[in-house]
């Protein structure tokens, strides 16, 4: 299972959900389901204006669970 770990990353940024999706261009309402982890997919180019804005890699936001 992915594991997206957005609300660290944001913490340690202290920037908050509503500046976050402003600046990478997707609405709160996407942005949370990222966060809650109930997307089923993100687009590459979505991960990179998120991994530009918190300057960070897409492995500090994405983690994997095996769900045995």
């Amino acid at each position: 299972m992915i594991l997206i770990n957005l609300d660290v990353i944001m913490a340690k940024k202290k920037i908050s959900s509503q500046e976050l999706a402003e600046r990478v261009g997707i609405t709160p309402a996407n942005l949370s389901i990222l966060k809650t982890n109930k997307a089923k997919a993100i687009r590459f180019s979505t991960l990179d204006k998120i991994c530009e804005i918190l300057e960070c890699k897409p492995g500090d936001i994405l983690d994997y669970e095996n769900k045995v």
